[in-house]
């Protein structure tokens, strides 16, 4: 039997709609992790936000005399739901003691996250993998493809970051930012407002925290803590201009910038060295 010409038009005409309306849901789909991700990092999902301490178990500068001190940079972020170690160090051994002798096991540390690809923040990476290799290791996608078959071939997860992602709740990584060498800083959205966690500041503490402002859309910073990467003194003034509340600098920040720091924050100034405990809560 003939279909009519006309019966054929409306036919074709609902196979097209159905198709349109297909490919509309499959494109709606598609989004939404993007959509998501773009919530997440500017700070837009709802929920308490969680206490976080801060341990610096791996540094040049000393608060704890009972702990070793080593030429680098690791500190331990802690959350009611989990444990991530940002850096690790120039050495295992070191990183291992100083854990240790704070009664951290690292076994129950799942998330590692590296700034950048210099053996002051990286060292102590493989020597950890073979006391805990149960983590997930985040480093930048430029890395040298020997320190990711490294992470590989010990047993770890590995996550290549570029761009601006979550990391845990409320914890995110900058991207990566141009340096040199390229490098990644953490951003906590917590209960006092962001705290911003550099390695060494190779692409410019001010132009971290600029990023760190931007990417979560706040005026305001809680706390800056980690290497600052010899900046100039203009630093500090910079930092009074960002709203910067209280300053951490430590490992590759320099004396001199110390001292200024101290001298203009005074009570908002943090000795932050190996054994320094910061509680945000």
């Amino acid at each position: 039997m003939r279909i009519p010409d006309v019966n054929l038009k409306v036919l074709t005409l609902a196979g097209i709609l159905i198709l349109m309306v297909t490919l509309l849901k499959i494109r709606s789909e598609a989004t939404k992790p993007l959509e998501l991700k773009a919530k997440e990092i500017s700070g837009e999902l709802e929920g308490e936000k969680p206490e976080i301490t801060l341990i610096s178990v791996y540094d040049n500068y000393q608060v704890n005399p009972e702990l070793k001190t080593a030429w680098g940079f690791a500190t331990l972020i802690k959350t009611p739901r989990e444990l991530i170690l940002f850096d690790t160090g120039s050495d295992a051994e070191t990183l291992l003691f100083n854990l240790e002798k704070l009664g951290i096991d690292p076994s129950g540390i799942r998330k590692i996250v590296i700034s950048h690809a210099h053996g002051d923040h990286l060292g102590g990476l493989e020597g950890f993998l073979e006391r805990n290799s149960n983590v997930t290791v985040f480093v930048l996608a430029s890395f040298p493809q020997q320190v990711k078959d490294m992470i590989i071939e010990m047993g770890a997860r590995i996550v290549e970051v570029s761009a601006p992602r979550k990391i845990s709740d409320f914890i995110y990584t900058t991207g990566e930012l141009y340096g040199p060498p390229p490098e990644q800083s953490l951003v906590i959205d917590s209960k006092r407002g962001l705290i911003v966690i550099t390695g060494c500041a190779h692409p410019g503490i001010v132009k971290i925290v600029e990023k760190a402002k931007e990417l979560m859309k706040r005026d305001e910073v809680y706390l800056v803590v980690g290497g600052f990467h010899y900046p100039p003194l203009s630093c500090v003034e910079e930092f009074r201009k960002l709203k910067v509340k209280k300053v951490a600098p430590s490992h590759c920040t320099g004396d001199l910038v110390r001292e200024a720091f101290r001298e203009e924050y005074k009570e908002d100034f943090i000795e932050y060295g190996v054994g320094k405990v910061i509680e945000i809560k």
